[in-house]
């Protein structure tokens, strides 16, 4: 009875750890902190499409722009295609002007959205460090606590063998049913398997009992010891 008592406290102790309610709290809330990193890069990729666009044109019109500089600086053309070139030239200068006052719009925007998800990032990060520490923390305690089980499994085991086959049988059965345990004590009248009372005459029965007999509770069917 002890040994399985102990095996189911050991088991019970290996999979409530507080270590393991912590990494659960801690992973619940580095998902909500992934999910708003993942709703600010949203917000963020449209925004920096654009500014890349945007930075793209205003690189090509600059081009553009030097180049015409250039060959009213060197042209020898006639009249009319030097003001052609002007016309172009003044053209590109005014497109050049509103993509650049565009992409500094983007830019002002951009900055406070990827301050965000930096800000984001700096949050979640000791969550991160301290999760890696309790996977490590708990895979080591439940190695001892898993050494501690195959101790106590053998005691049991020999304990077991030690048991009459008649009195190995009921226990087995009682055990099957009850659960942790296949016998118990009874303490102030109580089964402490159950928890339960025995009534006065199951009682009487019980303190009556030869001691080398054991009464199954009536209750949960556990062997009651004295």
């Amino acid at each position: 009875m002890e040994a399985d008592r102990w095996i189911d406290r050991v088991n019970n102790q290996r999979t409530h750890l507080p270590e393991i309610a912590e990494l659960t709290a801690l992973e619940s809330e580095l998902r909500d902190l992934l999910k708003d990193l993942h709703e600010a890069e949203d917000a963020l990729a449209p925004v920096k499409s654009e500014y890349e666009h945007v930075s793209r044109e205003s690189s090509r019109l600059k081009g553009r722009a030097s180049d015409l500089d250039t060959t009213l600086a060197t042209s020898t053309a006639h009249a009319r295609e030097l003001t052609a070139l002007e016309s172009e030239l003044g053209h590109v200068r005014a497109l050049l002007s509103a993509s650049e006052d565009r992409e500094l719009e983007l830019l002002l925007e951009l900055e406070p959205r990827e301050g965000e998800i930096e800000t984001i990032k700096r949050r979640a990060q000791p969550g991160v460090t301290r999760r890696g520490e309790l996977i490590d923390v708990i895979a080591q305690l439940r190695a001892t606590l898993d050494e501690e089980l195959v101790s106590l499994r053998d005691d049991r085991e020999a304990r077991h063998a030690a048991l009459s086959a008649p009195l190995r049988t009921r226990y087995d059965v009682a055990m099957a049913r009850a659960g942790s345990s296949g016998a118990a004590q009874v303490v102030e009248g109580r089964c402490d398997g159950c928890r339960l009372a025995l009534a006065p005459l199951d009682y009487d029965r019980f303190k009556s009992q030869a001691l080398d007999t054991f009464m199954d509770c009536p209750e949960c069917g556990r062997l009651l010891l004295p």
